[in-house]
């Protein structure tokens, strides 16, 4: 493979990324978007520290805590960096950092932890969900959307810590609601055009509907966007019936299984949905690779909340290297299948 790929350091060979985690954060806000009132019995859990004594109900209610969900600022920043020399260590070698406009995205952190911990950092553009956004940035026209996004990807950014323009190198991660409003709907026709024009990849936030990840494509594709290049995230939490997810993979997009290490019993942002385990989604992907999908599956973590971290307890950015891979391989997944979703997958999906 010749292709390139856009990093915050400048273009890759695309085969030289190693394993690729396709779906986390660094750094962002989404506190006032996702907060939610923790039951009024268990607020004594819900205090400005997560403790040993409390992070149980932290997990059971992460976005109870504002504290939990305040994931920016230099405690982070530290806990990440730690975390990027682990991940390196256990033999990870890129992360694509979801990040887009409206949820406050650090790109000069992407750059230091790239320099800081030899780790291939791939920063994205885009949109965050309608409730994220300025009125200013809820009127702009589709041209004007798709300006800053080919900004972005094709002249950068000036950061503290780079002596060059910090590149992005993906559309990612573009929101929507359900139903899509018209602002999302615009961003979704920007992207397609942009892809169009610079063969670049992109990934899509569906709204927490099964009709979701269906209707974005189809806005996707009308307005000109490369199919085989586009990833759908969160469709662990989204399409739960194996044969919405199978119809889905038909369409020929990257299905992205990345809520991995998130097991609770109860999912604060729709309750309605009984939120899968890491071996369920194991289950899936077997599933999927077994009827000959295994080129199309992607897998991450999102990890946007503190208590997901190690520094406060949590299962960290390596897990799916250490955890999940040999479950998988202990699941029948065969080793090259594996390769495919953590290394070749990604590759393909990122060069242009």
């Amino acid at each position: 493979m010749s292709l390139k790929v856009t990093s915050v350091l400048g273009e890759l060979k695309a085969q030289d990324l190693g394993a690729t985690l396709t779906h986390e954060h660094f750094s962002l806000n989404v506190v006032n978007e996702f907060f939610r009132e923790p039951p009024s019995h268990l607020k004594q859990f819900f205090g400005p520290k997560i403790t040993l004594d409390t992070v149980g109900y932290v997990r059971q209610y992460p976005y109870g805590s504002r504290s939990n969900i305040t994931f920016f600022g230099k405690e982070v920043d530290e806990a990440v960096m730690k975390e990027m020399h682990l991940f390196k260590s256990y033999g990870g070698g890129t992360i694509v950092e979801n990040t887009s406009h409206g949820i406050e995205r650090n790109l000069d952190l992407c750059y230091r932890v790239a320099k800081e911990t030899g780790v291939n950092v791939i920063a994205g553009t885009g949109h965050y969900v309608n409730g994220t956004q300025n009125s200013e940035t809820l009127s702009m026209t589709v041209e004007e959307i798709s300006d800053l996004y080919r900004s972005d990807l094709t002249v950068g950014h000036t950061v503290p810590s780079s002596p060059n323009m910090v590149k992005c190198g993906v559309i990612a991660e573009v929101g929507s609601s359900w139903p899509i409003t018209e602002f999302e709907k615009r961003a979704i026709q920007a992207t397609a055009i942009v892809q169009s024009e610079l063969g670049c990849a992109v990934s899509f936030h569906p709204g927490r509907h099964r009709a979701a990840p269906f209707e974005i494509i189809r806005i996707y594709a009308e307005a000109g966007g490369k199919i085989d290049k586009a990833d759908l995230s969160h469709l662990d939490r989204t399409l739960q019936i194996i044969e919405d997810l199978l119809d889905f993979a038909e369409l020929g997009t990257y299905c992205q299984l990345d809520l991995f290490g998130t097991e609770v019993s109860y999912y604060m942002l729709a309750p309605e949905i009984d939120f899968p385990s890491d071996a369920v989604r194991v289950d899936r992907i077997k599933r999927l690779v077994d009827e000959g999908f295994g080129d199309k599956v992607l897998v991450s973590h999102d990890i946007h909340t503190k208590h997901r971290l190690v520094e406060f307890g949590g299962h960290g950015y390596s897990h799916l290297l250490n955890i999940v891979r040999p479950q998988m391989a202990i699941k029948g997944i065969s080793e090259d299948a594996i390769s495919k979703i953590f290394v070749e997958n990604p590759a393909r999906w990122l060069s242009h």
